[in-house]
């Protein structure tokens, strides 16, 4: 997300904060190479050009030449208007699902080939997890492949879906739908209707009657990323016909510029509700100015990183957990489930780009196999030792090591290496144990030496 993006503005605040003393000429240097990152990520020229301009008259004065960090006074600013741009200082309420109205009425809509029905499914499965009743029904008459994906999807998060039928009109679909969710007490309907090929009027009434039908609390626009400027265009002629609640942005983890991200919300007056990061079920994040934000300048997302954990971890697990983290019993045992959940959470590099000042430790990772290779080899390692050993790591001495290291067919530094990594996780739970979650927080806040995890990642690999 933002890769290109990213790295041109962290490049532009290097050369900034590196130096003691700002010059008009500096920060004039450093907003064009920021209006330049802009328009490369495809956003608007008048929109570029009100952020850096807005960005100037806050830089350019007295306050910061007489700044003791004037190159750090710089990136809050930006970032301040980073939030601004993206946000749009719309009410928190506004970024909320509206979901008070029972049952509330969800409809989606958007182009074909947006990944509209599979983000109804990634609500459908967020709502679930927030002990929400759902039930998912298909609109999209036109393509009976299109229920079919639906029913599935909604089997695989074990949430209910109506079996309509394509021979069937679009308003007794609805009919069934809302009489079958008031019957059986559901809490949210999400509509998926037809993907348009492009913006055809016929099309485009015929959401305008399945709005009147349904009176939906929200009308979710899905608009690919990857097509750039043009989602934000499309986002505009929906607007048009239909009262769009927000908008939803799919396939930000392929080769998204990001500009239909950072401008969104300022062509559309329509926030972003969400951001669809992957093909999995789970691969749905909650949008949050603020937190985008701070990815996008290498700050981090630590929130981010506790709601992965939350959505990830089996909740009695957890418990047990974090009763063994209190009594200072964290084991092998709990550090294999701890790299396995890792795993489930993206492995390293899903946890590294959430992590502050981590952008160059964290490309070292990518297109290699580095990361698979590791879960592999620890896991290897853990399943060759006994049962005793991993409850009572301290009794692995030289001749047990060698033992494990052949039945794991790696080298017994290898086993010394993972024993100093599960010894350095239990130092760091007792952290979380003594100071809780905020502790560790803190930790994160401040900027991690890329070449500290550099090193770690080299050691990894061997």
């Amino acid at each position: 997300m933002f890769n290109n993006f990213t790295d041109r503005i962290l490049s532009t605040f290097a050369d900034l904060t590196g130096k003691g003393v700002l010059s008009e000429a500096d920060v004039d240097k450093a907003l064009r190479e920021i209006r330049v990152a802009m328009l490369e990520a495809d956003v608007p020229l008048s929109i570029s050009k009100d952020f850096v301009n807005n960005i100037k008259k806050q830089a350019v004065g007295e306050k910061l030449l007489k700044s003791i960090k004037p190159g750090d006074l710089v990136v809050k600013i930006v970032r301040d208007n980073l939030v601004k741009l993206l946000g749009q200082d719309l009410p928190e309420e506004h970024f909320e699902l509206n979901i008070k109205k029972n049952p509330a009425c969800i409809l989606m809509v958007g182009l074909q080939g947006s990944g509209k029905t599979t983000t109804a499914a990634k609500i459908a499965n967020l709502l679930k997890g927030k002990k929400k009743k759902v039930l998912l029904s298909s609109l999209d008459i036109y393509r009976p492949a299109a229920i079919e994906q639906l029913e599935q999807l909604a089997q695989n998060i074990d949430v209910e879906s109506m079996n309509n039928s394509s021979k069937s009109s679009i308003e007794v679909l609805i009919n069934n739908t809302l009489s079958h969710a008031k019957n059986d007490c559901h809490d949210v309907i999400i509509f998926d209707t037809a993907g348009r090929t492009s913006i055809d009027e016929n099309m485009m009434q015929e959401i305008k009657t399945i709005e009147h039908q349904i009176n939906p609390t929200e009308i979710l626009l899905v608009a690919d990323s990857m097509i750039g400027q043009d989602s934000v265009n499309i986002a505009k002629a929906f607007l048009q016909y239909v009262n769009i609640t927000g908008v939803i942005l799919s396939r930000l983890d392929g080769d998204a510029k990001g500009g239909a991200a950072l401008s969104m919300t300022v062509s559309t007056g329509k926030p972003l509700k969400f951001l669809g990061v992957g093909e999995k079920i789970q691969d749905i994040e909650k949008f949050s100015a603020q937190r985008v934000a701070d990815r996008i300048l290498d700050m981090g997302d630590i929130i981010g990183i506790v709601e992965k954990a939350e959505q990830d971890f089996d909740e009695k697990e957890a418990e047990e957990l974090s009763k063994k983290m209190s009594q200072g019993s964290f084991d092998l045992e709990d550090f294999s489930k701890q790299l396995h959940q890792m795993k489930k959470m993206g492995g390293i590099k899903g946890i590294l780009s959430l992590m502050p000042g981590v952008r160059k430790a964290k490309k070292a990772l990518e297109n290699s196999q580095l990361e698979d290779k590791t879960f592999i080899r620890m896991g290897a390692i853990i399943s060759s030792m006994t049962k005793k050993e991993r409850n009572t790591p301290k009794i692995i001495n030289g001749s047990r090591k060698r033992r494990i290291a052949n039945g794991a067919g790696v080298d017994i530094q290898d086993v010394n290496r993972l024993l100093k990594q599960f010894r350095n996780m239990q130092t760091m739970m007792k952290k979380i144990s003594k100071h809780g979650m905020g502790g560790i927080e803190k930790m994160f806040s401040k900027n991690i030496p890329t070449k500290n995890i550099g090193n770690m990642l080299e050691n990894l690999k061997r």
